[in-house]
C-alpha cells in the first residue's frame, strides 16, 4: 500500500450505494469514534453545556413544540423521549439535503454493520436519493436486477404498492432486500419509456468477483473491474501480471456499472497504470487535515500500453477517479456514456450509544482539478447502446474499444 496518510487508511470512498443485495449502503468511508459523554445520550437527561456555534440559536418553538406533543397527542403510548430525539436529529441532517449525510439510529447502525459481514442476497442493484428521488445508480453484474432489465438512471416510483418518495434510502433498502427465493415488485420511470412499468425481481444470492480477465483477438487485453473492495487490488495486480505474460499489447478496462469503493485501493491501482509521483486525486475540505494530494508510487507495469477505459452511468466515485486520472494524462481513451458523478468523500462517526452519522467531510477533484460531482465524466468518445444493439446484445461500446487499440497499434 502506498498510501501514509492516516484519514485514507481510515476511509472507504462512498458509493452510497446500496446493496440491496443484504448490505444496507454500501461503501461508506470507514469510521472513527466520537467521545461523546455518556450523559449527553438521547433519554438520559438534557446536557446544559452547549458548543460555542449554539450560542445564537433559540430553540423556544422547539421545545413549544415539544411541549404541545407531550401534553395534547392523542396516542400518548407513541410519544417516546428518545425516538422523538432521533426523530429530531435526523430532520436536522436531512435538512441539509445531501443523500450522502444521513443519522442512522443503534438499531439502523447494528443492521447496516451485521449486513457488511452477512452473505449478499437481494436483486443486485447499487441505489441512491437525488433531490428526493430513488433512483438506480447500477445493477450489479449478473444479477437479478440485471436480468430483470434494471437500468442506470432508473427511477424508483413504488416498492410494491408504497411510494418510494415516502422513504429515505435506509428505509428503502429496508424494504427492496430479503432472501433468496423471495419476489419484490418495482414500478420504475425510464426516461425512453412513456409510462411507469412494473417490475417482479426474484431475490437470490450475489456473487460478484471484483476483478475479471479475458484475453482478446489482437492481443488485446480485457480487466473488467467490478468494484473496488479488499480484494481488488490483489486481484488486479495478478490480472497485471496476466496481461505481460499475454504480450498484450493494448489494454481495455472495463468499468461500467462499477459503483465505487476503498479510494486507497484505487490510487495503487494507478500506480500500475501512470509514472511514480503523479497526482492520482486532490481532496478539498474546510479542514487542512482532510485536504491532500495523493500520489502513484507503484511499478507502472502498464504505463507503456495503450489503453481504453469503459464507463456509463453506473461507474461512480471510485471508478471516475480511475478513469478521471487516466483520462487528465492522456493515457487512457475514454468509451462509453457519462458516469454517474458522485465527488464526494465520506466518514462514519460512531457514537457511545450505538447511533452512528454518515458525514460528507470532503470533495474530490481529478488530477487537472476537476469536480465531476453531480456531473460525471465526459467520454471521450460518446457510444450509446441502439435497441437493436441490445435486442442483439451485441456489447457495441467494447466493439468500438477494440477497433480504437487496434487503430493505436497501427500508429
Amino acid at each position: 500500500m502506498i498510501m501514509e496518510h492516516e484519514l485514507v487508511k481510515k476511509l472507504k470512498w462512498a458509493k452510497i450505494t446500496i446493496a440491496i443485495l443484504v448490505v444496507i449502503i454500501a461503501i461508506i468511508l470507514g469510521s472513527r469514534t466520537v467521545a461523546l459523554p455518556q450523559d449527553g445520550l438521547p433519554g438520559e437527561g438534557i446536557v446544559s453545556e452547549r458548543p460555542e456555534s449554539f450560542t445564537n440559536i433559540d430553540l423556544t418553538l422547539f421545545w413549544s413544540i415539544w411541549d404541545q406533543l407531550k401534553d395534547s397527542y392523542v396516542d400518548d403510548d407513541r410519544l417516546n423521549d428518545q425516538e422523538m430525539t432521533y426523530g429530531a436529529i435526523k430532520g436536522m441532517v436531512n435538512s441539509l439535503n445531501d443523500p450522502y449525510t444521513g443519522f442512522l439510529t443503534p438499531e439502523e447502525a447494528s443492521m447496516f454493520k451485521g449486513s457488511l459481514n452477512a452473505e449478499l442476497e437481494g436483486i443486485g442493484a447499487e441505489l441512491t436519493i437525488e433531490e428526493d428521488i430513488l433512483k438506480i445508480v447500477s445493477p450489479l453484474k449478473n444479477s437479478p436486477a440485471e436480468a430483470a432489465g434494471i437500468r442506470p438512471g432508473d427511477i424508483i416510483y413504488k416498492i410494491g404498492d408504497e411510494l418510494a418518495a415516502d422513504f429515505d434510502l435506509f428505509e428503502a433498502v429496508q424494504k427492496i432486500r430479503g432472501p433468496r427465493g423471495t419476489q419484490i415488485a418495482l414500478t420504475l420511470v425510464r426516461k425512453d419509456v412513456d409510462e411507469p412499468f412494473e417490475v417482479i425481481i426474484t431475490r437470490n444470492k450475489i456473487e460478484l468477483d471484483s476483478v475479471t480477465t479475458e484475453e482478446l483477438d489482437d492481443d488485446i487485453f480485457l480487466i473488467s473491474i467490478n468494484q473496488f473492495s479488499d480484494d481488488t487490488l490483489s486481484e488486479f495486480l495478478a490480472a497485471t501480471r496476466e496481461a505481460l505474460l499475454a504480450n498484450a499489447k493494448g489494454v481495455i478496462i472495463d468499468l461500467r456499472y462499477n459503483g465505487g469503493g476503498y479510494l486507497e485501493i484505487t490510487v495503487d491501482m494507478l500506480g500500475e497504470l501512470l509514472e511514480p509521483g503523479q497526482t492520482a486525486v486532490k481532496i478539498e475540505s474546510r479542514k487542512d487535515s482532510y485536504s491532500q494530494v495523493l500520489e502513484t508510487n507503484g511499478k507502472a507495469r502498464l504505463a507503456h500500453l495503450p489503453v481504453a477505459v469503459l464507463i456509463n452511468q453506473g461507474s461512480a466515485s471510485a471508478s471516475e477517479i480511475l478513469a478521471g486520472a487516466l483520462q487528465d494524462y492522456g493515457r487512457a481513451y475514454l468509451i462509453g456514456e457519462q458516469s454517474f458523478g458522485k465527488g464526494t468523500v465520506q466518514e462514519v462517526v460512531d457514537f457511545p450509544d450505538g447511533s452512528s452519522l454518515r458525514l460528507t467531510i470532503a470533495r474530490w477533484l481529478t488530477p487537472k482539478g476537476r469536480d465531476i460531482n453531480k456531473k460525471g465524466l465526459t467520454p471521450d468518445e460518446v457510444v450509446e447502446f441502439t435497441p437493436e444493439a441490445i435486442e442483439a446484445k451485441q456489447d457495441i461500446q467494447l466493439d468500438r474499444a477494440i477497433e480504437y487499440l487496434k487503430a493505436q497499434f497501427a500508429l
